[in-house]
């Protein structure tokens, strides 16, 4: 297949172009519209500047920041990937890398990150930049938490695979809630959503996660989400008071297979009664039995939490894209080759 030729093209902060539509997946929540029209707005550093290696079957987006070219990802990115068109085959990948190395020939090195190295396009796309001279040196980047489901498999048989310390802290903290704590599930827009936002960083103020990178991001999600339908915000708050506890979102996708929590938060002084395990345990029981979902995904970061809830880690990788004929991209590729011999000499 002959090479599509990609321009780089400005991505206008207010979202995606309408050229980029043929090139979205409706089932791709973390490289879609939304998630892409929510990150230009809402989470970019100051003095960057988002642009599209742009061809009629892919684009690939990216970051300039500082003179040199990302991947457009930032710290919520899930998964990164080029946009191609649906359908698109190996074929069609390889020549979209091929196209994307001609445009960095003699360029300084690009980095992407947050790449899952088993995406179906990733070894094509590899294969077409090295036909065009193009080298990619691999380096790990960020791990993701997640577990499919065995079918039919409902709550308490899930439940029942936990470990047993986590299971006894879901119930008999569980009971307790019953008690005393309201838990809100919030899918729609509205005045409750605005209220759960708000509850939601009421949560997140009295954490112990340091502050947010990009303070409106969460709640610009939260609501963009809700209006597709694919937002499951929970809160669990004290009926005495109505003081929340515990806060967090999750995001369905793939067509209702997939459920990932971008941000869970509980109030840490409250932690003795494990409102976050509480909450955590509230979710994920609707979202089996309700949505039916078949795939949870703790998102990114190693946090210890996560290998109480699901039993894989997915290692999400980045390259350093370099023309060896470029200083900057043979020294890249030496610093990334030196890097390699002394982890393994260590």
């Amino acid at each position: 297949m002959t090479a599509d030729p990609l321009r780089l093209a400005p991505l206008p902060r207010e979202g995606l172009p309408p050229w980029a539509e043929p090139l979205l997946d409706p089932r791709a929540f973390w490289s879609g519209r939304i998630w892409y029209d929510t990150t230009l707005a809402h989470a970019l550093p100051p003095g960057a500047e988002p642009l599209a290696a742009r061809g009629t079957a892919v684009a690939v987006p990216l970051l300039r920041a500082r003179g040199a070219l990302h991947s457009l990802t930032t710290p919520y990115t899930q998964d990164w990937r080029p946009l191609g068109a649906p359908g698109l085959d190996e074929a069609g990948w390889r020549a979209a890398g091929a196209a994307f190395g001609a445009l960095l020939r003699r360029r300084p090195p690009v980095i992407l990150d947050t790449i899952d190295p088993a995406g179906p396009w990733l070894a094509p796309f590899l294969a077409g930049l090295r036909a065009a001279g193009i080298r990619a040196a691999r380096f790990d980047h960020v791990g993701v938490w997640r577990e499919t489901l065995p079918e039919g498999q409902g709550w308490e048989d899930y439940l029942a695979a936990r470990p047993s310390a986590l299971r006894h802290t879901v119930e008999r903290k569980g009971r307790r809630a019953e008690r005393e704590l309201r838990f809100d599930l919030i899918a729609a827009p509205g005045p409750a959503l605005e209220a759960g936002i708000e509850a939601f960083h009421t949560v997140r103020a009295g954490s112990w996660k340091p502050a947010e990178p990009f303070p409106d991001f969460d709640a610009a999600l939260m609501r963009a989400a809700a209006e597709s339908g694919a937002l499951r915000l929970g809160v669990l708050a004290r009926v005495a008071d109505g003081t929340p506890l515990a806060a967090q979102y999750w995001i369905i996708d793939q067509g209702g297979a997939r459920a990932t929590v971008p941000k869970l938060f509980h109030l840490e002084s409250e932690r003795a009664a494990s409102p976050g395990t509480v909450l955590t345990a509230m979710m994920v029981r609707r979202l089996i039995a309700e949505d039916r979902v078949r795939v949870l995904d703790f998102g990114r970061g190693d946090d210890a939490y996560k290998a109480h809830w699901v039993s894989g880690r997915v290692p999400l990788i980045g390259l350093v894209l370099a023309d060896p004929r470029h200083p900057a991209g043979l020294a890249a590729l030496l610093r990334q080759a030196a890097g390699r011999w002394l982890r393994r000499f260590r």
